[in-house]
């Protein structure tokens, strides 16, 4: 692995699930670890320090947003985005990707890369495997993302083609890079196809990444196939290198993946369900909207240690949050990331302890509304 500053280590497994220490320039990330979503640079409604308290050690930002508003030569030109945002700890970038070919206009997918009208003013863009390196390159991010061709699952030739073309910008984007304090992950696809899935893994390893993701994942495929497949990637992928699985939500389904080997998880879930008053308890989904908490005086939930809960009863946090103040969402957003760090926490505690299937077993069984 290449990186000034980087280390990862495996110290503590239970069976495939396993715990890790990754360390960067900007400090050390415990695995297994969610990173909140900071779309902009920010957690919405949350600011670093509230970020620092409730449990998180790495943010990621989104590249191409950044790339559109406010250009990545502005925040190259104020620090990269540990001094643009004054998040001082690790941070990750996605490609861009995604976002491109979901939210752009017209977007044209082919050999060169991506090509689309802003949805800001309408201009043309294109974004490369060469362009995604370099803008997360000015953004100073920690860990940087290749740009990758990601679809729907689907097991057909449309799943094999953007497997392939991922793979060829994978090259593409390992030739580009020029920052040694900066990680690069390569990314598996392939749809819910076993083999394209094992060729992906194998031929990404081959490129001597840093780190690698699993992409097109959590698309609407079912649980257990989304496991599997992860699980069968591992088997191509190098024990010694960090393993991500992009964009991945509830509590079940990253406890899944924590148990078949995956170090990094990221979701919008936790601060867009906070928004919109569904708050997640150690009991199970607390809709805080619902009439029946106007007068409740109990906390979100009495088993967490957040400064919502430590200070706040569900009927303020349902008053706040029906009249529209903004501190609601703010307050919300607090205390859903705190259960998705906490459970982090747990998770590597359990680990290390052995323990792991009792964790499994009881947030498996705590998917539904609670009281």
């Amino acid at each position: 692995m290449t990186g000034s500053g980087f280390a990862f280590s495996v110290v503590a497994r239970e069976d495939e699930a396993r715990v890790g220490v990754l360390t960067t320039p900007h400090g050390r990330v415990d695995t297994p670890a969610f990173m909140p979503v900071a779309t902009y640079g920010a957690v919405r409604g949350v600011d670093p320090g509230e970020l620092g308290d409730a449990g998180a050690r790495i943010v990621l930002a989104n590249t191409y947003h950044l790339h559109e508003r406010p250009g990545e030569t502005v925040v190259a030109g104020l620090g990269g985005l540990h001094g643009f945002t004054g998040w001082t700890g690790p941070w990750l970038t996605d490609s861009g990707g995604y976002q491109v070919t979901s939210l752009a206009h017209k977007a044209r997918i082919d050999e060169e890369g991506v090509t689309f009208a802003s949805p800001l003013d309408g201009a043309r863009r294109q974004l490369t495997p060469e362009s995604a390196v370099r803008i997360q390159e000015a953004l100073g991010a920690d860990i940087a993302m290749v740009l990758d061709q990601c679809i729907p699952p689907d097991d057909g030739s449309d799943a094999r083609h953007a497997m392939e073309r991922t793979l060829r910008w994978a090259e593409r984007a390992v030739r580009a890079r020029k920052r040694d304090d900066q990680w690069l992950f390569g990314i598996v696809q392939g749809g819910t196809s076993d083999p394209l899935r094992r060729h992906s893994a194998r031929h990404t390893s081959e490129l001597g990444f840093d780190g690698y993701a699993h992409g097109g994942l959590g698309l609407g495929e079912p649980e257990d196939r989304r496991t599997a497949l992860v699980a069968l990637a591992h088997a191509e992928l190098p024990e010694s290198a960090p393993r991500y699985l992009m964009g991945l939500g509830r509590p079940v389904d990253i406890v899944e993946a924590v148990a078949v080997g995956v170090d990094l998880f990221d979701c919008v879930l936790p601060t867009r369900h906070a928004r919109h008053g569904v708050l997640f308890t150690h009991s199970g989904l607390l809709r805080i909207r619902n009439a029946r908490f106007r007068d409740d005086a109990r906390p979100v939930d009495a088993a967490c240690d957040c400064s919502t809960c430590r200070t706040f009863s569900r009927a303020y946090l349902r008053h706040l949050l029906h009249t529209g103040e903004a501190l609601g969402a703010r307050l919300a957003s607090v205390h859903n990331l705190r259960f998705y760090l906490r459970l982090m926490e747990e998770a590597r505690a359990s680990i290390a302890q052995g323990s792991f299937a009792a964790l499994r077993a009881r947030v498996a069984a705590t998917t539904g509304d609670a009281d």
